[in-house]
C-alpha cells in the first residue's frame, strides 16, 4: 500500500456565483515530486490555498489528511506548524532586508534578553544557503540578488521551518535556463533526502524531467493522475488532459506576407540608470507590416532594456540612436509620445506594470487611449463599456462582466486584458515582452492566434521570449541579443534552437543572416 503524506478528498470550494473546485481529490506519496497541471483558472492555486489554510476549514467541503492526521487548518500558521510550506510565484521577500533577516522573519533567532542573536542567525543562514547551493553572504540585501537566487532563498526559508511538504507554484516561470536547471537539481537532491514536493508548472518539459506523478485539473475537477514513468506519457498526453482536446499544433498556421518597413531602430545605445555601463550597445533592427520578428537572448542580454528604452525611453539613460517610422525619423522621448507615434509595449510584468489589479477590466482596457473616449475632459462611460464588451468578446476574456476586478482573473485572461488595452490604442508596432509567461498551453494558443490576427491586419509585431520553440513557432525573423548587442538575424526557415543559442552566447561580436563579424573590443559609443 502506498504511503501517502497527503490525501485531499472531495474538495469543493464555491465563491459567489462560481464553483472553483468541484469534488477534487489529490493523493501525494511520501518522498515524491508530484506535478499539478491545468489551464489558468482550472483551480490549481485555489486547491493549494485550501491546503495551506488561506481558505480555512469550514469555508470548503471535503477532507484533508496530512501525515496521517485529519487536518483542519484555520490559517497559514497552522499548515506551517504541521510541516507544509508554499512558495508562491510572486516571491514574498523584503528587498531591503538581508538574506538572514528574510529567512527568519517572524521566526527570529533570539538570545538573552529577547534580543536577536545575529551570530546565530547568520550562522544558521549560511548552513541553509549551503543546503540549497547558494554561495552568498547572509548579510547581503535580498534586492541585490537575481530572481533565481531569490527563489532559492525562499526554499531555504521553507527548510528552516522543518518542512515535510514543499509546494512550488510556477517556480521557474521567471528563471533562465541555467537557474531553472539549478532549481530542478535542488528538487532532485531534496527528493533523495526524503522531501516531498508538489510543483505547479506550465513547462511540460520540466514536468517530464522532474515529476514522479502528475495530476491534471480541468475546470475545477481532478481529471486524472498517472505515473510519469509510463510509456504512454508524453507532453501531448498532458496537453490533451489539460484542455480536453488534442492540440494538433502548438502554434496556429499563418501565411507570412510582410509589407513595407514600419519601424527601424538604428544604433540604439542606452546606459544603465544607476551604473556606468551600457545595457544596449548599438542595436539595430527593423520590422515590416504584417511581420512578426523575435528577439532572443539570455537573461541580462538587454532584451527588456531595449524594448523599454524604445518605448518612450522608459528605461535607462539614452545615449544615442535613431528611430524611423516608414523611413522618416521620429522622436519617442516619453511614453505619451511613443503612443502617439503608434508604438505600444506590453510589459513582461503584467501585474506590476501592465495592469491596475484593483480596478475593473473596463478601465484597464481603456487606460492607454482615454482620449478616444473623452470629450471636454469627460469620459463617455457607456462607450467605455461598449469598447470593453467588444474586447471581452473578441479576445475571449473569461470573466462574469467587464466590471470584474482584473486582479481576480487568471494569468491568461489578465494577459488578454493587457493586449486588449494596447490593441485599442491602435498601434502600428506592438512590442510583446514575454507575452505567454506563466500561462497554460491553451491560453498560449489563443495569444498566438491574436498575434496572427494583428499581423493579418497589417500590424508589425515584435516578440521577446525566453522560449526558443515559441519564437521558432510564431516569428518570421529572429534577432539574437547578447551583452546588449545584436549578434544575429536569422530567417525562421533557417533557424534552429542550437543556432540561436550559439548566437545568443557570442561575446563582443555580431552576425547578420548567419555571418559572424568580430567587432573591435575597444569600440565605445560616446556618452
Amino acid at each position: 500500500m502506498t504511503d501517502n503524506i497527503l490525501d485531499m478528498r472531495s474538495i469543493t470550494k464555491t465563491f459567489p456565483g462560481v464553483k472553483a473546485l468541484s469534488d477534487v481529490s489529490l493523493s501525494v506519496a511520501r518522498g515524491e515530486v508530484h506535478a499539478i497541471c491545468g489551464e489558468n483558472g482550472a483551480g490549481k492555486s485555489t486547491l493549494m490555498k485550501v491546503l495551506s489554510g488561506v481558505y480555512p476549514h469550514g469555508s470548503y467541503d471535503g477532507e484533508i489528511v496530512f501525515d496521517g492526521q485529519v487536518s483542519q487548518f484555520q490559517g497559514i500558521s497552522d499548515s506551517e506548524r504541521a510541516g507544509i510550506a508554499i512558495i508562491h510565484q510572486e516571491l514574498a521577500l523584503v528587498p531591503f532586508l538581508s538574506i538572514a533577516e528574510n529567512l527568519f522573519l517572524g521566526n527570529e533567532r533570539k538570545g538573552r534578553g529577547g534580543l536577536i542573536d545575529w551570530n546565530r542567525a547568520n550562522g544558521e543562514a549560511s548552513k541553509l544557503l549551503a543546503r540549497v547551493g547558494l554561495d552568498e553572504n547572509p548579510t547581503t540585501p535580498i534586492g541585490q540578488l537575481g530572481v533565481g537566487k531569490q527563489q532559492l532563498v525562499e526554499i531555504a526559508k521553507a527548510l528552516s521551518k522543518d518542512v515535510k511538504l514543499l509546494i512550488l507554484d510556477e517556480p521557474t516561470a521567471a528563471l533562465n535556463d541555467t537557474d531553472s536547471e539549478h532549481l530542478l537539481g535542488l528538487l532532485r537532491q531534496l527528493r533523495t533526502e526524503g522531501m516531498t514536493s508538489i510543483m505547479i508548472s506550465h513547462k511540460l518539459n520540466e514536468i517530464e524531467a522532474i515529476a514522479d506523478t502528475t495530476t491534471i485539473i480541468r475546470d475545477g475537477r481532478s481529471i486524472e493522475t498517472f505515473a510519469m514513468a509510463g510509456e504512454a506519457v508524453s507532453q501531448e498526453r498532458i496537453i490533451r488532459g489539460m484542455v480536453g482536446r488534442d492540440l494538433d499544433s502548438r502554434f496556429p498556421d499563418r501565411t507570412s506576407n510582410p509589407g513595407a518597413e514600419v519601424l527601424r531602430i538604428e544604433d540604439w545605445t542606452v546606459r544603465h540608470p544607476l551604473q556606468d555601463r551600457l545595457v544596449v550597445d548599438g542595436a539595430s533592427l527593423n520590422v515590416r507590416a504584417g511581420e512578426v520578428i523575435g528577439i532572443a537572448g539570455l537573461m541580462g542580454a538587454g532584451r527588456t532594456e531595449l524594448a523599454m528604452s524604445v518605448f518612450g525611453r522608459s528605461y535607462g539613460r539614452y545615449v544615442g540612436g535613431q528611430l524611423y517610422k516608414a523611413g522618416t525619423p521620429i522622436q519617442a522621448r516619453s511614453v505619451q509620445e511613443a503612443i502617439r507615434q503608434g508604438i505600444a509595449y506590453a510589459t513582461e510584468d503584467r501585474k506590476k506594470y501592465g495592469l491596475n489589479l484593483i480596478d475593473d477590466i473596463k478601465r484597464n482596457i481603456s487606460a492607454a487611449a482615454l482620449d478616444k473616449l473623452a470629450a471636454r475632459g469627460f469620459v463617455n462611460a457607456q462607450e467605455e463599456i461598449r469598447v470593453a464588451e467588444d474586447s471581452k468578446k473578441s479576445m475571449n476574456i473569461k470573466a462574469p462582466t467587464v466590471m470584474s476586478l482584473t486582479g481576480k482573473l487568471s494569468g491568461g485572461n489578465q494577459q488578454k486584458v493587457v493586449l486588449s488595452k494596447w490593441i485599442y490604442s491602435d498601434p502600428d508596432v506592438l512590442i510583446l515582452d514575454e507575452p505567454t509567461r506563466g500561462i497554460d498551453v491553451g491560453a498560449k494558443f489563443e495569444i498566438y492566434t491574436i498575434i496572427n490576427r494583428l499581423v493579418a491586419a497589417g500590424k508589425a509585431v515584435i516578440v521577446i521570449s525566453s522560449e526558443l520553440p515559441e519564437l521558432l513557432g510564431i516569428c518570421d525573423r529572429i534577432y539574437t541579443l547578447a551583452f546588449g548587442r545584436i549578434t544575429g538575424e536569422v530567417d525562421v526557415a533557417d533557424a534552429t534552437q542550437e543556432r540561436l543559442m550559439s548566437l545568443m552566447t557570442l561575446e563582443k561580436s555580431t552576425a547578420t543572416t548567419g555571418t559572424s563579424t568580430t567587432l573591435d573590443d575597444t569600440q565605445e559609443h560616446p556618452a
